[in-house]
């Protein structure tokens, strides 16, 4: 019935900041970006390398996402690498917090979290070889 999810919806406080960051950090190609002046806002949608996408809304006077304790809903948005300590260097080398690298007791497969510029948190799963 479901063959992938198709896109994820995050809603950014500075769209230019937030813009930045999923594309020229992140690396994320850009599809289409439009303003939708009846409400002042700016949709982007960004590629995904497996076909993907994320959409990138900006609102005026958004509320902030609660975050602790953690809140009912969405957790996290988790990305696929093939190489979780190469990616968290990068990361680092653009001025990224990221936690420290753990190890999936289930799968045995590295992670590590950190945070887009509004604070939503963002995980690296490493993938089998």
């Amino acid at each position: 019935m479901f063959n992938s999810i198709h896109h994820v919806a995050i809603i950014c406080s500075d769209y230019k900041t937030s813009k930045d960051f999923y594309t020229s950090i992140l690396g994320l190609e850009v599809i289409a970006e439009n303003y939708r002046e009846e409400r002042n806002s700016f949709k982007l949608d960004i590629k995904l390398p497996d076909g993907g996408q994320i959409e990138l809304f900006s609102f005026p006077s958004p509320p902030q996402r609660p975050s602790k304790p953690e809140a009912l809903g969405l957790r996290h948005l988790a990305f696929n690498v093939k190489c979780v300590d190469s990616v968290k260097t990068y990361l680092l080398s653009k001025g990224v917090d990221v936690e420290p690298i753990r190890v999936d007791e289930y799968t045995n497969r590295k992670f590590t979290f950190f945070k887009d510029p509004d604070g939503l948190p963002l995980e690296l799963y490493e993938q089998t070889n």
